[in-house]
């Protein structure tokens, strides 16, 4: 019976032993599944936190861009009206230079019409005939001045320009110096 007990002490022993050891062995399996699985959730966590943050982040940048697209169609549309007013504006003072225009044509074609009697006397005849044809020319190119719009006037200008660029050039430096002499005799 001894030996009977001594084989189920040693049975004992090992199993205790075999218990110990296996819940040593379970203890950091417990303990890397538990670490695993509190990474897992925080990881999941993370996640979660980001799709959100991501989601808001579209919400607002969505408002933004409402926000900015508004702003721009409005200054589309201010942009428009300032430029459809400017466009008016000028078509309003391209009518209006037109008419000066005429009127000083005719003005001075008058003049002329009516100093050629008097070049008649003192100069002579053939002068006087050169001032009647200036007048009559002055006259003729103030009727189709008044017989023209802006835009046909404008087409004229351009294709005399394609057909003789040094003419228009040599017209354009008379022009620009003539302005130039009227605003400086403003001044002084």
């Amino acid at each position: 019976m001894a030996e009977g007990k001594s084989t189920t002490t040693r049975k004992t022993t090992t199993r205790k032993a075999s218990a110990e050891k296996a819940a040593k062995d379970a203890a950091p399996a417990d303990n890397t599944t538990e670490a695993k699985s509190r990474f897992n959730a925080a990881l999941e966590e993370a996640r979660a936190g980001a799709a959100a943050l991501n989601a808001e982040a579209g919400v607002r940048a969505g408002a933004y861009r409402d926000q900015v697209r508004e702003k721009g169609t409005g200054l589309v549309a201010e942009a428009k009206t300032y430029g459809n007013e400017a466009k008016a504006r000028a078509g309003e003072l391209a009518v209006e230079g037109k008419a000066r225009a005429s009127d000083a044509l005719a003005s001075l074609g008058k003049i002329m019409a009516d100093s050629a009697p008097q070049i008649d006397e003192k100069i002579g005849e053939q002068y006087g005939d050169y001032a009647r044809k200036a007048s009559r020319s002055l006259q003729e190119a103030s009727a189709k001045l008044d017989s023209k719009s802006v835009e046909e006037l404008g087409e004229d200008a351009r294709e005399m320009v394609r057909k003789r660029p040094g003419t228009a050039i040599g017209i354009a430096a008379i022009l620009g110096f003539l302005v130039a002499r009227l605003f400086r005799g403003g001044r002084g």
